[in-house]
Formats: C-alpha cells, sequence, structure tokens
C-alpha cells in the first residue's frame, strides 16, 4: 500500500498539542511557538500542591476507545498529565463506555484501592465513577541511610482491565496516555509530541496515516516514547541526538551520559527527552521511525516537520510519496502485527 508520508495532517502543529493545553501542567500555555537564543528557558516550579482533574473514558465512533478531559473529546493517545515532584492529584474518572474501564498508572505513588485492576476492585463499571488518587514525592534519604529515588521521569497510564485482566483489548484499541513528573528546576519544553508504539501502529495510526509532528527551528521540543503491545522496537529520529538520562540533556561538559539517536523500547517501556528543532541541521522534514527494519518497511514511521522562521520546509513536497510500506509477505519475521492494528481513522492523535 502506498503510504503518502507528505500529504497528512500535522497532528502536532495545534496549540493543544503544541502548548499542552490540555494536561494536566503548571507550564504556561502562552508559551512563545519558539524560544529566543538568548532568553533563559523556562523552569519547573517546587511541587507540593494538590490537584483535581475529571477524566472520561470513551468509546470512539471507529470502535476504538480512548481517554479525555472532557466529554466527546478522548483521543489516542489521551492528554498528557504533568506534575511535579511532591504533587498529588485527584482524578474524578468517568467511564461511558459499555464495558469495564480502569485507569492504572506507572512510576508514581498510590495505594491498592488507586491500582485500577479488578483484582482488588479499583475498576469502574459502565456508567459509574471513582476517584483515583496519585502522589508523587521528591528523592530523599530512608530510615537504613540509603537513597530513595524521586517520581520524576517520564511514564504513563492506560487501561487494565478491557478484554482481559491486563487491559490488552483496552490497551489495543487506545487506552494510554502519557505522565510526566518533573523535578523542581527541569526545563519545560515550548512542543510537547508523544509517540506510542503500540503493535505495528504509531498511536494506534495505521502505516498510511501514522502521525507527523509539527515545530519551527530553534523550538525546545520535548518527546514522550511509549511502547505496547507484543513487539519491541527501536526509536530513532533523524539529524538529532539526546543524552540517555532522565531529561535527555547534559547536566554539563562533564556529564557521562551516552548521546545517543536511536534506543530499543519494549512493551511498557517509556522515556522522554528535549531537543532543540534543527539544532545543527536546520529545517527539514526529518523522519522518525522503529529501526527494526521489517517494522520501518511497514510504515512505521512519520516526520518531524521542522519549518523556518517563516514557515517553508526545505525539500519537502507535502504531494509526494516518499514511503511505500511493504507488504506483510515482504517484511520478514517481525511482519505481521498482533490483534491491535488500527483499521480506521483513529481519534485525534498527537498529544
Amino acid at each position: 500500500m502506498d503510504r503518502r508520508s507528505f500529504n497528512r495532517r500535522l497532528l502536532a502543529g495545534g496549540a493543544v498539542a503544541a502548548t499542552g493545553i490540555t494536561s494536566l501542567s503548571v507550564a504556561s500555555a502562552s508559551a512563545p511557538a519558539a524560544r529566543a537564543a538568548d532568553t533563559p528557558p523556562r523552569t519547573a516550579p517546587a511541587g507540593g500542591q494538590v490537584r483535581r482533574l475529571t477524566m472520561y473514558a470513551e468509546t470512539l465512533p471507529n470502535g476504538q476507545m480512548g481517554y479525555g478531559f472532557e466529554r466527546g473529546k478522548a483521543s489516542i493517545p489521551g492528554p498528557p498529565i504533568e506534575l511535579n515532584e511532591g504533587d498529588t492529584v485527584h482524578i474524578e474518572f468517568e467511564n461511558t463506555t459499555d464495558v469495564p474501564v480502569s485507569l492504572h498508572v506507572h512510576g508514581v505513588d498510590y495505594d491498592i484501592a488507586n491500582d485500577g485492576t479488578r483484582m482488588n476492585k479499583s475498576h469502574v463499571e459502565p456508567g459509574a465513577t471513582r476517584t483515583y488518587t496519585w502522589r508523587t514525592h521528591a528523592p530523599g534519604p530512608r530510615a537504613d541511610g540509603t537513597w530513595q529515588p524521586g517520581s520524576a521521569g517520564y511514564w504513563h497510564y492506560h487501561d487494565h482491565v478491557v478484554g482481559t485482566d491486563h487491559g490488552t483489548g483496552g490497551i489495543r484499541k487506545g487506552l494510554y496516555g502519557p505522565v510526566i513528573v518533573r523535578r523542581k528546576g527541569d526545563i519545560l519544553p515550548d512542543k510537547q509530541f508523544t509517540i506510542v508504539f503500540n503493535d505495528m501502529t504509531i498511536n494506534n495510526k495505521p502505516a498510511a496515516e501514522s502521525p507527523d509532528f509539527k515545530a519551527t527551528v530553534g523550538d525546545r521540543i520535548e518527546i514522550v516514547m511509549i511502547t505496547h503491545g507484543e513487539f519491541y522496537h527501536t526509536f530513532h529520529v533523524h539529524g538529532h541526538r539526546w543524552a540517555d538520562n532522565r531529561t535527555g540533556l547534559l547536566t554539563g561538559p562533564d556529564d557521562p551520559s551516552r548521546v545517543i539517536d536511536n534506543k530499543i523500547t519494549g512493551p511498557a517501556d517509556s522515556f522522554g527527552f528535549q531537543i532543540i528543532a534543527g539544532e545543527r541541521g536546520g529545517a527539514g522534514a526529518w523522519m522518525y521511525h522503529c529501526h527494526v527494519q521489517s517494522h520501518s518497511d511497514m510504515g512505521m514511521a512519520g516526520l518531524l516537520l521542522i519549518a523556518k522562521a517563516d514557515g517553508t520546509i526545505p525539500g519537502y513536497d507535502p504531494d509526494h510519496p516518499h514511503h511505500t510500506a511493504a507488504s506483510p509477505g515482504t517484511a520478514g519475521s517481525g511482519g505481521s502485527a498482533s490483534g491491535g492494528s488500527a483499521s480506521g481513522a483513529g481519534a485525534h492523535a498527537g498529544h
């Protein structure tokens, strides 16, 4: 199937995806699209706030499922939830679907009543509502003298009930989203994109519709990468690189963190990093993709579209089919997707 990869919606070019307006975040929604080179970056404040959030699980018109902060606005992935170490969030969760659903989170603190599984009856029946409480903490010493890590990191939430007691059906249908926990002083991005490799789809989009993301040279971009499904993948982005640590940023000239542009990622893995759009490479249609060759051949690829200040993208032809997805018969041993492949247009993605 021909994939007209340069003739698709710029899913993340709008204000919602670019600024995190729909996320639970301390970042200003009015941040400039591109930060001047001599302007100090914005940073995260200290945590300690108690936040309240309403979230819905919905069935989408194409049979997929999503989470959203407003009725009728569920998305795949679900909206980002951003916290600072020390924050607590109470999520009033309403299940508008006709099957039991839950909200299970990775990386933060919760008790058994907020686990989001059927085993301890912390799921939500159709039409019902319950409140999930998540807490975060800063690093600090334990009583035995060892050091407890903090909550800061790139995490995620997902269903743990639909289909099986492990939420396999819910994840395949799109019930997942990112959680970002920041430490005081962490640099805040200008734009934030979530990319989820779910079986052989990206954000539950099939090969012909995998999402592109748009930025301008100089933007500080934050990418949250999550993997679900049956396969191991690698995440590679052309023309950019990052430090393989908590933030993706080097702390100074002697930071020993390995600098990479490709990272292996397995089911339920999540990581994130920040890059400066076009740094050392300039504007262009930069590909991101899974570097397992059979996976990329079958269409697990999209574009990071980086424009000049005047909005132009050198060499970019939106009408030229630069990528053709191979048929499963020529893709090699990793060729066939499991039952989680999306077959429809899907909900809006690109948070």
